[in-house]
């Protein structure tokens, strides 16, 4: 059946299990979006205020539920506002497909009226991106798009269209097959490029030598201690991750990307690790004679000083990207696959050694150790002060549950979440991790409650962060979609002050907000209920009425006055051992 691109195009979406799409109109995607009209029954389009925040809104949709989320923009800003989103998933390992328009075919490289290179413009942040010159191959390129999208290690794509590829007609066909058929057919059609991507993407197996060689290392240790990171979420393999800690029995450090990979209460879980992580989860990685690294890529803010990160210990990384392998931190033995075969295979392979030589012989002074570190807490009150961020968060957390689903944008609020709610499921936790993206909660919490409906949805943001992406608020009240947002309100740019005060002599140069909006008149002209609360009972009741609001289907926004010089704690300094810790 002959169809026009951008009816191919909607067909193709639909056929890869699309049900919504984030994005803004324009002139070069008019096509795309009169077709949306017409099939606003089978893809439900969400009109966001702002281009990257319908690129966090997909990014929040693919976090919390595993799919690939999908955004749409128009050529030139349209198509240049989406770079921030696209490149925040492509930092955190996160499906993603941009979808692009741009000028007629004929129009390309003419510095036409909002033409831009996007495609040039965007391949350092994509795993890969396509013009689509002629419609006949458009719904190909969408189908390659969302293999390359979520195969492998997943990331974002790109695909640009320009306006008369939507208006041509071509055949439509529903896809005749795919998995690794169509990757092999992306290879053989689109050149060199695509043939070194599938090939890299290509290795899911792995030895059993190999496998024997890790297993012994494990074995041997005394003091193991297991590093995951967004890897064994981004694989669903969190199971595994338990059944292999709790096998050899030892203690597992969380990165930010990876919190809720292990429950915060289970005996084995130290916490976070890195600048902002735990006493427990930083000595220990120090003391360790094995770091087993599982699916994590040994970032700066989790090894501060690399040269002596993990200096008592030997390393084996786990990871399904090859590119990380001795890429920041040099290892001892690697296996690159998938995680969750890896781990699978390795419990495996315990069973064929027996408990004897599957099981490490792990001393129990190493957990009495681990133990007392696990006590070394910052206390809940650094300062003197009526309302305190730990009482926030933890309180939300509690009367949320465990249903819940935390998003932060960047900053001291993005840390507290970390540190103190209650993680205990994946994709629940969801922040900028690699990119540190101000600006991204809002959107992110957005596309998290349209795909997660049956989910209280919370944002915790700052009031820098939220000058960023107050807008959306336009979003959350059209599309009655409610989530919780928190600011936390210290009328500051909170973690650069907080370097200012310690490593620059309290020289505050442009981090006093002292300027509006008040936030609650501001909720309150987006038809929205917002509270403010300056104490621990404040909060109290303004949690109690935006859950009422929330429940009645409404966002809610609570403005929370918290201390100007309040820090996050702990603290690793710029160019210090991890251990070495500001308490």
């Amino acid at each position: 059946m002959e169809y026009s691109g951008a009816r191919i195009l909607i067909e193709a979406l639909v056929e890869q299990g699309v049900d919504t799409v984030f994005g803004f109109p324009g002139g070069a995607v008019l096509f795309i979006y009169d077709e949306l009209y017409k099939h606003r029954d089978r893809i439900r389009h969400i009109l966001v205020s702002h281009e990257q925040h319908a690129a966090h809104a997909a990014d929040g949709y693919a976090r919390s539920t595993g799919k690939t989320g999908v955004c749409i923009a128009t050529s030139g800003p349209g198509a240049t506002n989406l770079v921030t989103g696209i490149a925040t998933a492509y930092m955190d390992s996160v499906p993603l497909v941009a979808i692009t328009g741009n000028v007629a075919t004929n129009l390309l490289g003419k510095d036409s009226f909002q033409e831009v290179d996007i495609a040039g413009i965007t391949m350092p942040v994509v795993k890969h991106n396509w013009i689509v010159k002629d419609t006949a191959e458009l719904a190909e390129v969408v189908r390659e798009a969302f293999i390359v999208a979520r195969s492998g290690r997943p990331g974002p794509v790109l695909i640009d269209i320009p306006k008369d590829v939507t208006s041509n007609k071509a055949e439509w066909g529903p896809s005749s097959g795919g998995g690794d058929a169509a990757l092999n057919g992306l290879a053989s059609a689109l050149g060199g490029r695509s043939r070194r991507l599938s090939a890299r993407n290509a290795r899911k197996t792995f030895s059993s030598a190999e496998l024997e060689t890790a297993a012994r290392m494990i074995a041997d240790s005394k003091h193991p201690f297991i590093y995951a990171g967004g890897g064994v979420i981004a694989a669903d393999a969190c199971a595994e991750l338990k059944a292999f800690a709790e096998h050899i029995n030892a203690p597992v450090a969380l990165t930010l990307m990876a919190l809720g990979a292990l429950a915060h209460d289970h005996p084995l879980c130290t916490g976070m690790i890195g600048m902002h992580g735990t006493v427990a989860s930083n000595k220990a990685v120090q003391k360790a004679d094995l770091l087993i690294t599982v699916g994590a890529r040994f970032s700066d803010r989790v090894t501060s000083r690399a040269d002596i990160f993990a200096r008592n210990a030997k390393i084996l990384q786990f990871d399904i990207d090859p590119a990380e392998i001795n890429k920041n931190i040099k290892t001892d033995f690697e296996i690159s696959g998938d995680i969750k075969a890896v781990l699978q295979r390795m419990l495996e392979t315990f069973s064929e050694f027996g408990a004897a030589e599957g099981t490490t012989g792990v001393v129990s002074a190493w957990h009495d150790e681990i133990g007392r570190w696990k006590t070394n807490i910052p206390k809940a009150h650094h300062r003197e002060t009526r309302l305190h961020p730990r009482f926030i968060i933890e309180e939300t957390g509690r009367r949320l549950g465990p249903a819940s689903i935390a998003v932060t944008d960047v900053g001291q609020h993005q840390m507290w979440a970390a540190q103190f709610y209650p993680h205990k499921r994946p994709r629940a936790f969801l922040s900028s991790g690699g990119l540190g993206t101000m600006g991204f909660g809002l959107g992110a919490a957005l596309g998290a409650k349209v795909a997660r409906p049956d989910c209280p949805v919370v944002l915790f943001t700052g009031d820098g962060s939220f000058r960023m992406n107050c807008g959306e608020l336009a979003t959350l009240a059209a599309y009655k979609i409610a989530v919780i947002v928190i600011v936390f309100n210290n009328g500051t740019l909170g973690m650069v002050r907080q370097w200012q005060h310690l490593f620059y002599d309290e020289r505050y140069s442009e981090t006093t907000l002292d300027r509006p909006p008040d936030f609650v008149k501001l909720a309150d002209a987006y038809g929205l209920p917002a509270y403010r609360a300056a104490d621990e009972s404040g909060f109290v009741s303004a949690l109690d009425a935006a859950l009422a609001d929330n429940a009645a289907g409404r966002t809610a926004l609570i403005d929370t006055l918290i201390d100007i010089d309040e820090m996050v704690l702990p603290m690793v300094p710029g160019g210090k051992p991890v251990d070495e810790q500001l308490l």
